[in-house]
């Protein structure tokens, strides 16, 4: 998809702004002045998703990363916050986070936050060996003594706690 030229640009610049000030409705109001043949451009429904997460809307999140994954499927992140909406929606749940995300596993092979959050859906589920694996695949791909920090301080990952210091 083409960039964003202005006036668009203006548009998401000042809800930028408005994100880094902490002031996510304001960006929202920024985003929905942008013209209608913007308003599914990847990077506008990255920053939407953004907002809404920033406002714990769950359920409006949903639609928006299924939009961006339909915009640009081979940007990871719109599979990451699909699962992770997916997870605090009303109708969703662990089980739909793990299902929308686990297709993202094959179509991204070095990509390390699919397999983290992954093991952090499995481990949450009480499958530990998956999610054992999981978490191997992410410390394998990437700084593995910086995922395995992040992982000891990740609630997701209690049950695995112990294991993972001597990892």
């Amino acid at each position: 998809m083409s960039r964003l030229e202005p006036p668009a640009a203006h548009y998401v610049n000042a809800a930028l702004g408005w994100m880094e000030l902490g002031l996510p409705a304001e960006a929202a109001r920024e985003l929905d002045q942008l013209p209608a043949a913007w308003q599914h451009h990847p990077d506008v429904l990255e920053l939407r998703w953004a907002v809404l997460a920033a406002q714990q809307c769950w359920d409006d999140a949903v639609p928006v990363a299924e939009a961006l994954i339909e915009a640009a499927p081979d940007r990871v992140s719109g599979w990451l916050h699909r699962a992770y909406a997916l997870r605090r929606a009303t109708t969703g749940g662990l089980d739909k986070a793990w299902s929308a995300l686990r297709p993202a596993a094959d179509r991204f092979p070095s990509e390390v936050l699919v397999p983290y959050n992954l093991a952090c859906y499995a481990c949450q589920l009480n499958r530990l060996d998956e999610a054992r694996a999981w978490l191997q695949q992410a410390l394998a791909r990437g700084q593995r003594q910086s995922l395995k920090r992040m992982a000891l301080r990740d609630d997701d990952l209690r049950a695995l706690w112990p294991e993972i210091r001597d990892w």
